[in-house]
Formats: C-alpha cells, sequence, structure tokens
C-alpha cells in the first residue's frame, strides 16, 4: 500500500512542479515586459522640451549665486541672493505665478542636520505668496511640486495646507507617468507591491488632495527623523527614486512681459545654506518653460487656466554677436542633446568648466574624454558627496568617477573639490566658450542618468552671448574665484584633487551598476 500511494501521487508532484515553474517564468517575463514598457514608453505632455532660440539683450538676463565657505576655523560665510530674487519675483506679479519646487518643507534630516546657518525659507514663501494674494485676490497662483514633501501620502503637508486655505492651486506631480528609472524595483512595485502594501491614504482620497489624511505607520521618516512615522505603502513608493526635480518661478514680471528664475536651489530649510546658482531672465523667450510646467500640472489633475499670458516670442534668433544674445528653454533629454553637442564641438583652445553636484552620465563622460583628447581646457568643481542632511554619504559618484576623468585623460581634466562643512556644493552649471563665443546652462539637472536621460523633470536654461558681455564675465569670474580661492578672511573655496580622490575599482563599479540600473538616488 504505501508503495502504490507514492507512485499514485507522483504525477500529482510533477503537475504542481510544472505548474509552479509555469507561474514563475510567467511573472518573469511579466517583469521584463513591465520593465521594458515602463523604461521606454512615450513621454507625458510637458516633458522633453527643446526651444527654438530666442534673442535676448544683455539686461534681459543675470547669474545669480549663492556661495557658502568657511574659513580655517570652521567659521562659515554665507551669500544668499537666489531666495531674495524668488521673492523679488512674487512681489511684483500682479497678473499670475506659477511655481515649481521639487523640495518644499521645513524638515531637517537628522539632527546634527540642524544649525544656526539654516534659513526658514519654506515658510517665508508660503507666507509671501499668501500675502501677495491678500494684496490682490485676482492674481492667479498655481504651486506645483514633488510628492516627496508629502512623504509621498505618508503625512501632510502643513505649508501646502496654508497655500490651498489661501487660494493658491496645488498641482502635487503624478510620477506614475513619468519613466522608471530604477527598472528592476519599479516593475516590481508595479506588478505587486503597490498593491498589496495598502494606500498610504484614507480611503477615497489621493495625494495632494487637502482633505486627505494618511493612515498611521511604523518607520521612520526618511526626510526628519524626528517627524512621525510613515507606512510602508510610502517608502514603498519612495523607493522608485522618480521625482519632478524641477526648481523654478515664472510670473508677469507687472508690465505685460515674463520673468522667470530657473536654477539649482530648493525652497527647502535644510538645503538653505547649500551653493546654488540661477538664471534670471526677462522677456517672453521663457514662454515655452511656462506652456511645460501647465502640462505637468495637468497631467498631476490641475484642471484650471491662465489669462493673460504674454504671447511667445519670435523664435528667430541669430547666433549671438557683440552686444546681444540669445536663450532657450531645455528640459529632461533635451539638456543632454544640446550639452553633447557642444562638448562635442568644442576644439582645441575652447574651454569646458563645470561645477557640478553628481557626475555620473556615461555619455557626458565619454565626451569630456573625447574633448580633452581634441585640447580643450576642461576644469571642474564637484562637491566630494560626503554629507547629506546629517549623514555620511560614501562619496559615490563624484568620487570615483573624477578619479576617472583625471587618470583616463593623463591629467589633461583638471578636478578640485568644494570645501563643504555639512551643507552641499549644490551647483549645477556648465560653460563652453572660446575667444568669442560663450555658452552657458544652469538649471535643476546634474550630469546623471537619471537627470539627462528623460527620468526625472528637469528645467534649465541654455545661453549664448559674445565672450565679451557682463553676464559672460560675470560668470566665468565666479568660476575663477572659486577654483583659485580668491578671497579675503582666509576663507578657501576648494582643494586640490587628490583630497578627495577615489582609484578603488570595487567603489568604481559600485557606481556603474548603481548608474546603469537606477538603484541610486543620484
Amino acid at each position: 500500500m504505501p508503495f502504490t500511494s507514492t507512485m499514485r501521487d507522483v504525477p500529482a508532484t510533477r503537475r504542481a512542479r510544472v505548474w509552479m515553474r509555469a507561474a514563475l517564468w510567467t511573472f518573469v517575463a511579466l517583469w521584463i515586459a513591465t520593465a521594458y514598457w515602463q523604461t521606454n514608453k512615450a513621454l507625458p505632455p510637458g516633458a522633453h522640451v527643446d526651444s527654438p532660440w530666442h534673442s535676448i539683450t544683455p539686461l534681459d538676463a543675470a547669474f545669480i549665486a549663492d556661495i557658502t565657505s568657511a574659513d580655517a576655523y570652521g567659521r562659515q560665510n554665507s551669500s544668499q541672493a537666489i531666495f531674495d530674487e524668488l521673492l523679488g519675483v512674487i512681489r511684483s506679479a500682479h497678473q499670475f505665478i506659477v511655481l515649481d519646487y521639487f523640495l518644499f518643507n521645513s524638515q531637517l534630516g537628522t539632527p546634527a542636520g540642524a544649525g544656526p546657518a539654516f534659513r526658514q525659507i519654506s515658510g517665508e514663501l508660503c507666507d509671501a505668496l499668501i500675502e501677495r494674494r491678500r494684496e490682490l485676490p485676482q492674481l492667479h497662483v498655481l504651486f506645483i511640486t514633488d510628492p516627496i514633501n508629502e512623504v509621498y501620502g505618508g503625512m501632510t503637508s502643513r505649508d501646502l495646507r496654508l497655500l490651498r486655505a489661501a487660494g493658491v492651486e496645488v498641482a502635487v506631480t503624478n510620477l506614475d507617468v513619468l519613466r522608471d528609472s530604477n527598472f528592476l524595483y519599479s516593475s516590481l512595485w508595479r506588478l505587486g507591491i503597490r498593491w498589496w502594501s495598502g494606500s498610504e491614504l484614507s480611503p477615497g482620497a489621493r495625494p495632494g488632495d487637502s482633505a486627505a489624511e494618511p493612515r498611521g505607520g511604523w518607520l521612520p521618516n526618511p526626510l526628519d527623523e524626528s517627524a512621525a512615522a510613515i507606512s510602508f505603502g510610502a517608502w514603498a513608493r519612495l523607493l522608485n527614486f522618480k521625482a519632478n526635480h524641477r526648481k523654478l518661478i515664472i510670473a508677469d514680471d507687472g508690465r505685460d512681459g515674463l520673468v522667470a528664475l530657473v536654477g539649482s536651489a530648493n525652497v527647502h530649510d535644510a538645503s538653505s545654506a547649500h551653493s546654488n546658482v540661477a538664471l534670471k531672465v526677462t522677456g517672453p523667450a521663457t514662454r515655452p518653460l511656462l506652456e511645460s510646467e501647465l502640462a505637468i500640472a495637468r497631467f498631476s489633475g490641475w484642471n484650471g487656466h491662465l489669462e493673460a499670458v504674454p504671447a511667445e516670442a519670435d523664435p528667430a534668433a541669430p547666433p549671438a554677436q557683440t552686444g546681444g544674445g540669445r536663450v532657450k528653454v531645455l528640459t529632461e533629454g533635451g539638456i543632454r542633446t544640446e550639452l553633447l553637442q557642444r562638448l562635442d564641438t568644442a576644439g582645441r583652445g575652447d574651454n569646458i568648466d563645470i561645477a557640478m553636484f553628481y557626475v555620473s552620465d556615461r555619455e557626458v563622460i565619454r565626451s569630456l574624454l573625447a574633448a580633452s583628447r581634441r585640447g580643450v581646457n576642461i576644469r571642474l568643481i564637484l562637491d566630494p558627496n560626503k554629507d547629506a542632511f546629517g549623514h555620511a554619504k560614501s562619496g559615490i559618484p563624484n568620487q570615483p568617477v573624477a578619479s576617472e576623468l583625471v587618470a583616463a585623460s593623463d591629467g589633461a581634466i583638471h578636478v578640485r573639490w568644494y570645501r563643504t562643512h555639512g551643507e552641499q556644493f549644490h551647483t549645477k552649471l556648465v560653460m563652453v566658450y572660446g575667444p568669442e563665443i560663450f555658452w552657458l546652462t544652469v538649471g535643476s539637472a546634474n550630469l546623471t542618468r537619471r537627470n539627462l536621460a528623460d527620468y526625472n523633470l528637469e528645467a534649465n536654461l541654455a545661453i549664448e552671448l559674445p565672450r565679451s558681455s557682463r553676464l559672460a564675465q560675470q560668470t566665468v569670474d565666479y568660476f575663477e574665484t572659486l577654483w583659485s580661492n580668491r578671497a579675503t578672511l582666509g576663507i578657501e573655496y576648494t582643494a586640490d584633487f587628490g583630497y578627495y580622490a577615489d582609484p578603488s575599482q570595487l567603489h568604481y563599479w559600485l557606481y556603474r551598476v548603481m548608474e546603469g540600473t537606477g538603484v541610486s538616488t543620484f
């Protein structure tokens, strides 16, 4: 009998194994298909803008820099102007204001991240918008932001609630329509985790709803260790590493024209001491960026409209000549296309100067190495990637990337490190210039795959001017001051390359895997 029973069970066991294998391979096939589709699907409206060139005068554009430094005793010196320019744009607007900021909150990270250098800029912005709405009730204000500020539905934002109550329209970006950069995880999340992890909001609520109240959680808040715990669902959404990473404001200038401030600075208290850069441009040249912002708001649930938007400028703009210049709007992959074109056409005797928070994109690295072989003078000022809101970081990607650039170019590419003291060198600036023509781009985009390959939402401006123009000279002087430590009171902005060089092959290949798979925050 035992022998007969065993023989009778064999076919059933085999059938179970066949079904298990079939289920496993079906899941793997769905995972691969989902990853492929979500990595290559059509971009949503408003993404990948590469606008025509528009003519500008020297008075239409201004370069603005925030610089935080320290002397030999560690005493910080901070020169912050970008946020004051932002408040000025708000106070000058009479018809509409459109803002888009990745980080907009007062959270400070770890207790070690809090310090006297921090400015409560999120509250200041909230107060300024409410006050301007009180002064001009007809003023139309649209605030676009990233769901990270409500920890992906894990908590509510006090500032966003106040803005909504004051009549500001808030659009929390729908990140699900963007392509997946972290495809190994995001495909699993889309297939299963998002369904059984549970909603982080109360039933019937949607992220960004002013009436939504998050359910209780048991996991630590990744933005502020002192804040209330959040749910597993919020953490699961965070691990997709997706973002509307833009940092800009566009408004009317009070004279039926447009003014835009586009840069690298977040409206985030813990970021208020960071070094950043921005471009302020007046006139209708930035209208393509305004149209892009409205498209993002619409696919994120906004159903409003703006009135009295200035007409689009004549796109016909010749190359920069003495006394004039031109500007274009670049977002997402459009930034990479324009940047690579400029890097690849630079020749012997030209200059490429880069000041950047993250550099990791392989196409950019290959273009820089090729340019160095052509005799282009290349310099980079990089953040050492050692600090993040009270947390110590590994130095990836900048330290191994810088070591690769210096070694592979036989020292032709020169690198210096910004001396940070808890804050970050958060700048995103690239200049390519020769004796006659000067080109620069400034905005939210780091030189990484996630920022340049149509994954994150990013926004930059590119400007071409005569090398002799005031803006060109001002921007080059900014870079030279940091590079050569031109300062008084014993301040040193940058350190020699060897200070943070990391030739480790382990770190290099770890960076390559993180960059290639998207399993990273850069």
